[in-house]
């Protein structure tokens, strides 16, 4: 009983309804009390107004008779008027307060005291009052014999007629009063009409009541409790998380509208809250899924969560101090993140290292972030930890790899540089560089690469930077003056995040003059090879000299001066053949020098002449005939001409060796014959040197440049020539190809760069 008596009370429309009842029943009840009041008033005030009527009535009934003193009129008139039905007696009293005429005998000629509340009507004030109102004409209302009666007193007023001497009577004029009309009407029937009217008042005060506290209580449970049990519901749906509510239609008023509003809210809150659901899950799964390691601490450095990766790495549990699970210390550490976020409430980065539970040994990059409650207070600090352990072994190994490539850099016996890209000024250099150039690296950074080169190989260097090439040689000098020859690699790399060149540079200086002796010792095999070809070369003037000296000494013998003609003659061919032989021994003695180092635009086809010019007796001793097909219009190519001469010569001696043995094998074979052709592209101009000598064997071919390699017999060849004259072209920045020829014989091909060729031109 108790719990129903707590469960109705707590229920909003016993909370509502009691107070409206209570209000509408005080209402209705003083309503109704008033109104009964009024009624019984009002009633009441009838019954008098009438009881004064009829008090009107019996006065102007005695007037007459009392104007007459008939007393038996008087008491015939009060008897007659006693038997009316609402009448229970009538007194008619003079001024002395005796009974002068009653409808009740018994009554006749008793005295009123004047303190009778008849008397005390009037005579209650100190001035009798001549007309009483009504209501204080009403002196009695009181119960007698059973019924309840009301007592009216009226006074009697003098009138001219009463005080007239001759009349049949009369009273002074200076009376105002001659006596009072005494009626004592009954209520009996008055009082179940008051009754009656109470009743239907009740009656129709407590159907109001119920009517009107039905229709609240209807109107509260359509337009209150519906909609408010709507809102209850879609509360509860939305706390259970049900999904969207089912959509309903409202009314339109407030209350419908708050439902319409809530219901939109609900269905809002529910797919927000399905959102933030579906965040909470997710960032669940980052939390626990994440591969770094995360904690949450307290202001003790307690862990109050940890995700699934910490729980993988560390033997640990809730409420253990985090530098105990981390790196089993007693005591924080001494510069903890944590403690620090705790302090500022801002977000540190720092590095640790410790130790997994398998006691590997760990590094992470540790992030702190601060955790607030909904008051703003910092309560908790989240503790980011991604293992960097890997990459710190990296950058280990990487320093160690850096200096040991720093230690190759430094002691690789080349010069090594950095150069900007931009303009070639020197980041850096090894110590190669330092020691070939003697400038040291303070000096270098404030140089430009360019510096080293000599004004005509600057551009050399731009353009082979430009088009990706190698430079076989160029000319650098060092900081005394002195000039040195160097081959230079440049490759692109980065440096500093800036875009430079690698460049190496080597010092062939002595390999060059290695190779100039070398060359040196060739030509003077060659010359001695050429001895006999040479040796007939200058007898054939010699001769030609002796043959015009034996003439003009013939003459002289003979005691005869020679004529003027044959002297004219004489001499003349003397200075031809002079000339001729000072040309081959000048010849001899260029070929024969050490060739400079320096390169020059060179017209091959003169080099080509020249190199024939000297070897050309060679192959007439051995008839061995040259075919000539020049490109007049061949560019110009960048060499040193002594040295190519040397080249072509190498060439035209291994014909001539190829044609001899193909002729001791096959004594029937064709003439010898060399055919030098030249042509040229945009790019290179080539030089084809062809024989129909023994050729050169397919399983030979990828050797027959290699040094000392020959195919010849033993005291016949050295095999450096072809090996010289390769190493030569490739210098030059050109090639050297050899295929056989269908008809026998071996064409080798020389190609050579145009000289400012630049790289994608078509010839």
């Amino acid at each position: 009983m108790r719990h129903l008596f707590e469960s109705l009370k707590s229920k909003l429309i016993v909370k509502i309804t009691l107070p409206v009842a209570f209000i509408l029943f005080a209402s209705i009840f003083l309503w109704s009390f008033y109104h009964v009041e009024y009624q019984k008033e009002a009633t009441i005030e009838n019954v008098i107004m009438g009881a004064d009527r009829v008090s009107s009535t019996i006065k102007l009934g005695l007037h007459y008779a009392m104007m007459l003193n008939s007393r038996e009129d008087i008491q015939a008139i009060v008897n007659n008027l006693s038997k009316l039905r609402e009448v229970r007696n009538v007194r008619i009293i003079n001024k002395a307060g005796e009974v002068m005429f009653a409808s009740n005998p018994e009554q006749a000629h008793n005295v009123v005291s004047r303190r009778d509340p008849l008397c005390q009507a009037c005579h209650i004030y100190t001035v009798p009052k001549l007309k009483p109102t009504l209501n204080e004409a009403i002196y009695k209302d009181a119960q007698e014999d059973g019924e309840r009666v009301l007592r009216l007193v009226s006074p009697i007023v003098n009138e001219p007629g009463c005080s007239d001497a001759s009349g049949c009577h009369f009273h002074r004029p200076d009376e105002q009063i001659l006596g009072v009309l005494d009626l004592a009407f009954s209520l009996t029937d008055v009082d179940p009409l008051i009754r009656q009217s109470k009743q239907h008042t009740a009656y129709l005060a407590f159907i109001q009541f119920l009517v009107t506290f039905a229709t609240l209580a209807l109107l509260f449970v359509v337009l209150i409790k519906r909609p408010i049990n709507s809102i209850i519901r879609d509360a509860k749906l939305i706390a259970q998380g049900r999904g969207l509510l089912p959509k309903r239609m409202e009314s339109g008023d407030e209350i419908g509208q708050l439902a319409q509003a809530i219901h939109q809210m609900g269905n809002d809150l529910v797919a927000k809250n399905n959102q933030l659901s579906l965040q909470k899950n997710l960032y669940q799964d980052l939390f626990e899924g994440v591969p770094c390691i995360i904690t949450v601490q307290d202001r003790d450095f307690r862990l109050l969560r940890f995700n699934r990766t910490f729980e993988e790495k560390f033997n640990a549990r809730l409420g253990e101090y985090c530098y105990k699970a981390y790196k089993n210390r007693d005591s924080k550490c001494p510069d903890c993140p944590v403690e620090k976020t705790f302090k500022t409430g801002q977000f540190y980065t720092t590095e640790e290292s410790g130790c997994y539970r398998d006691g590997s040994r760990a590094h992470w990059i540790v992030n702190t972030a601060p955790v607030y409650d909904s008051d703003g207070n910092l309560v908790a600090a989240m503790e980011m930890c991604l293992d960097i352990t890997e990459r710190k072994e990296l950058e280990g190994e990487f320093k160690r790899s850096e200096k040991k490539y720093v230690d190759i850099f430094n002691n690789i016996p080349s010069a090594v540089f950095v150069l900007d890209q931009a303009d070639f000024t020197i980041r850096d250099c090894n110590r190669g560089a330092v020691s070939l150039y003697g400038w040291s690296k303070g000096e270098f950074s404030r140089m430009s690469f360019l510096d080293l080169f000599a004004d005509l190989e600057k551009d050399k260097f731009i353009d082979a930077v430009e088009h990706g090439h190698e430079i076989g040689q160029a000319k650098h000098h060092t900081r005394n003056g002195h000039e040195i020859f160097v081959s230079i690699s440049i490759s692109p790399s980065e440096f500093n995040q800036t875009k430079v060149f690698l460049v190496t540079v080597s010092d062939i200086t002595t390999r060059l003059e290695t190779e100039q002796q070398l060359i040196q010792a060739s030509k003077m095999a060659t010359l001695g090879e050429m001895a006999t070809g040479v040796a007939h070369e200058i007898n054939q003037p010699l001769a030609v000299i002796q043959t015009s000296v034996d003439l003009v000494k013939r003459s002289l013998n003979k005691q005869e001066m020679p004529s003027e003609p044959l002297l004219k003659r004489v001499t003349e061919l003397i200075g031809t053949q002079v000339d001729r032989a000072s040309k081959i021994i000048t010849h001899m003695r260029e070929f024969g020098r050490k060739s400079k180092i320096e390169m020059e635009e060179v017209a091959i086809n003169d080099v080509l002449r020249r190199s024939m010019d000297f070897f050309s007796q060679q192959l007439t001793l051995r008839n061995i005939d040259v075919v000539w097909d020049l490109d007049d219009k061949l560019p110009a190519v960048r060499c040193e001409p002594n040295r190519m001469e040397q080249v072509f010569t190498n060439f035209f001696i291994n014909a001539r060796d190829a044609i001899e043995e193909r002729r001791e094998k096959d004594p029937t074979a064709p003439p010898g014959r060399v055919v030098i052709k030249t042509m040229h592209n945009r790019d290179s101009v080539t030089v084809r040197i062809s024989d129909n000598g023994t050729g050169v064997p397919e399983t030979l071919a990828g050797k027959i440049f290699e040094p000392f390699f020959t195919t010849k017999q033993v005291g016949k060849g050295t095999g450096l020539g072809l090996s010289i004259s390769y190493g030569i072209v490739k210098e030059y920045g050109g090639s050297i190809n050899v295929t056989n020829n269908e008809d026998g014989g071996a064409s080798f091909f020389i190609r050579l760069p145009v000289a400012n060729a630049r790289s994608g031109d078509v010839g």
